[in-house]
């Protein structure tokens, strides 16, 4: 059953004709109209079915106007590492002890970052931290020896882009209090990692079909779609 507020929303917005980016994020600030900070989230469906395979992109991209979420970064790494890794601001550092507490279950991270020299170790707790989401990977820069960007990146507006077995991807671009500029910066990034994707994916036609966003307890928008100014 639907409140008394979310009544006063606009309705059937999914029929409208699509807009750019610019043009809906004022409309999308006034119908957030909840006491807390709603997050402004957009839903990709890209081109999946293909004649010879399907797609599946996985990938990270830095948000330029940051993300509202703070993150907890785990890094294991050699002893030589560890003040490394703690100067740039990673809440859990360890080695072979960090490993073993790992084991366990003990995870008090959303992030993980390894270093290439104790992947092996870590690469042996699969069931662990793959369900979580936490296996590090070179391909999203979570397994690198440059152990401060990693962490700097992880903690600045990285996100991760991946698409579902249907062809969708959502992700946050920031939130109402996030002013417009950034909102659209973030999702132009967005725009500019999936088009890299394409070029290293035999992929015809366009790769996004189309685009929606939405407040967190709002209604949706079809973005037209471009990249925004």
């Amino acid at each position: 059953m639907s409140s008394k507020r979310y009544k006063k929303l606009p309705e059937k917005t999914r029929d409208l004709q699509s807009e750019t980016l610019d043009k809906l994020i004022p409309i999308l600030k006034q119908n957030c109209t909840t006491k807390f900070d709603e997050s402004l989230d957009i839903s990709l469906q890209i081109n999946n079915k293909q004649k010879k395979n399907e797609i599946n992109i996985r990938t990270v991209v830095n948000l330029p106007g940051g993300t509202s979420k703070k993150v907890k970064v785990g890094v294991v790494c050699e002893e030589n590492k560890l003040q490394e890794a703690k100067d740039a601001g990673a809440e859990v550092v360890g080695g072979d002890e960090l490993i073993e507490e790992l084991k366990s279950g003990n995870i008090s991270f959303e992030k993980l970052i390894c270093t290439p020299g104790m992947m092996i170790k870590l690469s042996k707790l699969g069931k662990v931290l793959g369900p979580k989401g936490l296996m590090p990977n070179p391909k999203l820069g979570s397994v690198t020896n440059d152990v401060k960007k990693a962490v700097t990146d992880a903690k600045s507006g990285q996100v991760e882009i991946r698409n579902d077995k249907d062809g969708n991807i959502g992700i946050s671009i920031g939130n109402k209090s996030f002013a417009d500029d950034k909102l659209i910066m973030n999702f132009n990034a967005v725009i500019d990692a999936l088009e890299k994707e394409k070029s290293n994916n035999t992929i015809k036609g366009d790769l996004i079909k189309q685009a929606f966003i939405t407040s967190t307890m709002g209604v949706s928008y079809k973005i037209k779609l471009g990249k925004s100014i």
